[in-house]
């Protein structure tokens, strides 16, 4: 398989941070995908596909148990 983007050759399963918003809020949830090593391009399989959607309906339903991570800070502009 090469990379739809650069062409690359080099496509690996990877640990990423799969990112979903949620309001002014991120949630991280792991997942392991392939990735090209060269511009970073994510591809996704079925059982990745079913955990995002999975995700996303748990998430308008509130139905996730979120640890807090971290905090994001924005400059307010006057």
């Amino acid at each position: 398989m090469k990379c739809v983007i650069c062409n690359s050759p080099h496509i690996q399963m990877k640990k990423v941070d799969e990112e979903f918003r949620w309001g002014n809020d991120i949630l991280l949830v792991p997942m392991e995908v392939s990735v090209c090593l060269s511009c970073g391009e994510r591809y996704y399989d079925k059982k990745a596909m079913k955990k995002i959607e999975e995700m996303r309906s748990r998430l308008k339903t509130r139905e996730l148990e979120v640890q807090e991570v971290g905090k994001v800070f924005k400059e307010h502009l006057a």
